[in-house]
């Protein structure tokens, strides 16, 4: 503190002669530069909700311990998410994206806090509402930006769009209603097959809840003991009817029946952090699979085809805003603890905003995919073949 404030003399001495409101500036620059790591909190716990249980004595823990620089990571990436799924929006909206686009602003705590109960080695797949999941698990703003547009330098060279994005142990996006569920049972059945103490993460919406080839991975996978997570994002109406109009049941984390289930505040990155954790405990120690339903909520419509304020009020997205939104209980949780600034914020979200563009800026000047492209990549590591084209006279090369 005693170095802090002699800084400050200094900068006040040696500025005299300038105008007051740039010494004042100056010094305020000055005080926040010179805060070092030992002036922020370095952890701190909190209380969390309890999870609703079924089938299970012991659920997650009620308190969550977070570091600064988690806090941090967490914060960055939940905003990454949001800046880029409105500049998704905006980029509908100019008809520089076409096609299907699912956008996932309000549900950014689910993909971080997934993310921070597993690890990179472990697999996951999921739904079209994929853009945060594709960020998560390694993709980059500007391959997403870059795929969303059709380009080259997409993170699936152009030819996925919205709904077919991939990277390492993460299997898309995908299009079909509920079809990325038996297909995560397979990837689990892997892991256990291999013996690598890996798991498979296999996430659908309430909308896909009712599918029934959904019960019969339950009971595949029950009877298997696969390591495998089923997590059901409830973000209240599917494509656009409300739960209690389309289930019968709304208890979705108990519809796997024989399966323990557990019900999870999906707005908060900590309470789906550590019911992550706890169900990945489950499935590793051979108890089998564990059903989870993370209670959320999407601010845009279930596509942009969907104006999203048919079938719930515009007042009842805002109050979902003002009291659960992930970023700001976020936010507000590391400010109260002293854990960081706002100025340390605000930067984040300045240079978050500043990579978003960047990557819009790539996405609308990459070159789109050649039509040589076209058949590539149906193998992997396999010698080049031909692809029979629309019309038999049309020949395309394959390569991988």
């Amino acid at each position: 503190m005693q170095k802090m404030l002699t800084i400050i003399s200094n900068v006040l001495r040696g500025s005299a002669r300038r105008n007051g409101a740039q010494v004042v500036s100056e010094a305020a620059s000055l005080v926040v530069a010179s805060r070092s790591y030992a002036d922020f909190t370095p952890e701190a716990t909190f209380d969390i909700k309890k999870v609703d249980l079924h089938r299970l004595e012991e659920g997650p823990p009620l308190t969550a311990t977070l570091t600064r620089e988690e806090g941090l990571k967490y914060y960055r990436t939940m905003q990454t998410i949001r800046r880029m799924e409105l500049k998704a929006d905006q980029l509908y909206k100019q008809k520089i994206i076409r096609g299907f686009c699912h956008l996932s602003d309000g549900q950014e705590a689910c993909a971080v806090g997934i993310e921070g109960g597993i690890t990179l080695s472990d697999h996951l797949i999921t739904a079209y509402r994929a853009h945060g999941y594709t960020l998560t698990r390694g993709g980059t703003v500007r391959e997403i930006m870059a795929e969303l547009t059709g380009r080259r330098g997409g993170i699936a060279k152009g030819k996925g769009g919205s709904m077919h994005m991939y990277t390492k142990n993460f299997y898309g996006g995908n299009g079909i209603v509920g079809a990325q569920v038996p297909l995560g049972a397979g990837v689990a059945l892997a892991c256990k097959y291999l013996g690598n103490d890996q798991l498979c993460v296999s996430l659908y919406g309430d909308g896909a809840a009712n599918q029934g080839q959904i019960f019969e991975t339950y009971n595949m996978s029950s009877l298997w003991k696969l390591p495998i997570i089923f997590i059901c994002e409830n973000n209240q109406y599917a494509m656009g009817t409300s739960v209690e109009r389309s289930a019968a049941s709304t208890e979705y984390y108990k519809r796997g029946d024989y399966i323990p289930g557990i019900r999870v505040d999906g707005m908060d990155v900590l309470c789906v952090r550590e019911a992550t954790k706890f169900a990945a405990d489950h499935c590793r120690s051979g108890k089998g699979p564990i059903l989870m339903e993370l209670q959320t909520y999407r601010y845009h419509g279930h596509s942009m085809s969907d104006p999203g304020v048919s079938y719930r009020t515009r007042e009842e997205i805002q109050e979902v805003r003002s009291k659960s939104d992930p970023i700001s209980m976020l936010k507000d949780r590391m400010l109260i603890n002293n854990m960081a600034s706002i100025e340390e914020l605000k930067e984040i979200d300045i240079a978050v905003r500043k990579e978003i563009e960047d990557a819009a800026q790539f996405a609308t000047t990459d070159p789109e995919p050649p039509l040589d492209d076209l058949c590539s990549h149906i193998f992997a590591n396999d010698q080049p073949f031909e692809v029979r084209g629309a019309t038999p006279w049309t020949k395309l090369t394959s390569t991988s």
